[in-house]
């Protein structure tokens, strides 16, 4: 649901005394228009339409505003991805292309949102309860990645799952940062952010020796080759650089 929508609900209730609600809808608007760091505390009092001094009944103050609008916006981001996700299926490759194009969406679809989240410069651990609503959005990533882990051939090296969940995420970030943002910071691009994504993902992927073909094996087919490099005596950790297989 974009922040226009429900901004428009909560200026309604606004007048039933849902002060809280009216100036997070107030903060989103003006990160849409000049960014997490263009706005104060008052400009939100002035937008909301109360006084500069209403707002401390329900905020600290402006970076306690900002966590909540980051909080939230990570609520919405972890269900966006796990719908997408769909626990794998039908199977992991495209499940997990669908959460880099849910990824993408949210950054276009709910750019003041993603800003709050990425660009307010707020420590997530400041806050608990968003360090927690983060933290439940990137388990998402974590669990595709350790999916995608799981398909690499017997004896192949590959870095901890952890790390490729990680790899993939600052993946996803700088195409959603810099080609799929829904506002004047988006840089053109001679091809869809889904695509370059994708590509990317799948680049990043076959470099570690893992299958990303979605069609099943011939039946009779023989397994890969053990790399030389991870047999032993080759004077190479058979695990590579990020240690045993898993």
């Amino acid at each position: 649901m974009s922040w226009r929508k429900e901004q428009r609900r909560a200026e309604r209730g606004y007048h039933h005394g849902n002060l809280k609600e009216a100036l997070l809808q107030a903060a989103l608007g003006l990160i849409a228009e000049k960014g997490a760091a263009g706005f104060t505390f008052a400009d939100a009092a002035r937008m909301a339409g109360v006084s500069p001094a209403a707002p401390y009944r329900h905020f600290r103050d402006r970076d306690e505003l900002l966590s909540s609008i980051a909080q939230r916006g990570f609520e919405q981001f972890e269900q966006r991805l796990t719908a997408a996700w769909d626990d794998g299926r039908p199977d992991t490759v495209s499940a997990f292309e669908r959460v880099g194009k849910a990824y993408l969406a949210f950054a276009r679809e709910e750019p003041a949102f993603y800003s709050a989240m990425f660009e307010s410069g707020l420590p997530a651990d400041a806050n608990p309860a968003l360090l927690a609503a983060s933290e439940r959005a990137f388990s998402i990533i974590r669990a595709a990645a350790e999916r995608l882990a799981a398909l690499a051939p017997p004896g192949t090296p590959r870095p901890p799952a952890m790390m490729m969940a990680l790899h993939i995420w600052s993946m996803a970030h700088g195409v959603a940062s810099l080609f799929s943002r829904g506002d004047a910071a988006r840089r053109k691009l001679p091809m869809s952010p889904d695509d370059l994504l994708e590509a990317e993902v799948l680049i990043y992927l076959r470099g570690l020796g893992f299958p990303t073909d979605r069609r099943p094996p011939p039946k009779g087919a023989e397994p890969p080759p053990v790399p030389p490099e991870a047999s032993s005596g080759s004077g190479v950790p058979p695990g590579g650089p990020w240690g045993k297989p898993k």
